[in-house]
């Protein structure tokens, strides 16, 4: 089992034995990672028993509209406009940037990425982006666009775009898809996405940074040790790499962690003391009362102060390390 294996199986025990999870979806989905449908019953027999979870709160009954309000209502339906999927902060529209899909040569395929950038010449340095164990969804899409409104070209990447794209797939296929692909191939996917980058007017092309988001974060870092030009690194509770891998990284990394999240802050002091030995440029920050994940505000783990914080101190970390003059 590689690491990020290891990872994957990891996160979602946890989330069966919280209750975030059945039974059933926690066996689909460990049966699809590991590959052997024995072992997964095996993993879920050797855990305590899920927590309940807790029920959300029956809503108030809406109070029955006027037929003046009815009227109205049929007045503007025509016009509104549609509502802001839950977690867009940035939407597609807005004026100051420009996004959409891309495509771009790595390897033997073709891979999907969703580009944003600010609306005018530039150059600006770029943030490439990795999603969660999800795939490329909404949210990751949003974070790109909030890239682009700070001044940055940010490059969401889909490690699933050889299987038909994250959009195309069951999300409990997701996990075993990505558990199974060699992990060269994420960080290969990263490094073509650069190359890409680089040839657009656009973009700084000596100025590139990176960030991730749990699996994401854990890619990050394996990227940090593949592409010496990367500048900057904010891995999201992220599994590092292997020690020995460390001294490869050029990037400033700064690590963000939940202070609840025990199974990835375990790896915190042999990361540390091994940053440190190396001689990198490299902070963490560890936010009290925040779990896995917290930063994505479409979960249940969202914790909004931590989330905030941390992308303030994210962009001035990309501030203070990648080349805009």
């Amino acid at each position: 089992m590689t690491d990020l294996q290891k990872y994957l199986v990891e996160e979602y025990l946890e989330d069966y034995q919280a209750g975030r999870m059945t039974r059933r979806k926690a066996l689909k989905v460990l049966a699809g990672i590991t590959g052997s449908l024995a072992l997964a019953n095996g993993l879920l027999a050797a855990c305590a028993a899920p927590t309940a979870t807790t029920a959300l709160p029956t809503p108030a009954p809406a109070a029955e509209p006027s037929p003046t309000a009815e009227a109205e209502a049929a007045a503007t339906a025509t016009t509104a406009p549609p509502p802001v999927p839950e977690g867009v902060r940035v939407p597609e529209d807005d004026p100051d940037i420009v996004a959409s899909t891309i495509t771009f040569p790595a390897d033997d395929a073709e891979v999907t990425g969703y580009l944003a950038r600010p609306a005018s010449d530039g150059p600006y340095p770029a943030v490439l982006v990795c999603h969660e164990n999800r795939g490329l969804n909404l949210h990751t899409e949003d974070i790109a666009r909030r890239l682009a409104k700070a001044g940055y070209v940010g490059l969401a990447i889909d490690l699933l775009s050889r299987e038909g794209g994250s959009a195309n797939l069951s999300e409990d296929d997701i996990p075993g898809i990505l558990g199974n692909a060699p992990q060269e191939r994420f960080t290969g996917d990263f490094i073509a996405g650069w190359r890409h980058l680089q040839a657009q007017p656009f973009v700084r092309s000596d100025a590139v940074a990176m960030m991730g988001f749990c699996f994401g974060g854990g890619v990050t870092w394996r990227v940090a040790t593949e592409l010496p030009e990367l500048a900057a690194a904010v891995p999201f509770y992220g599994s590092p790499p292997p020690v020995e891998d460390i001294p490869r990284i050029q990037a400033a990394v700064l690590a963000v962690y939940g202070g609840l999240d025990e199974r990835i802050n375990a790896s915190i002091p042999e990361v540390e003391a091994a940053m440190a030995a190396a001689g990198k440029t490299y902070q963490k920050e560890v936010y009290d009362g925040a779990n896995h994940a917290f930063f994505n505000d479409t979960r249940d783990r969202y914790a909004p102060e931590a989330a905030e914080d941390a992308w303030a101190k994210a962009l001035a970390w990309f501030e203070a390390h990648l080349p805009r003059a």
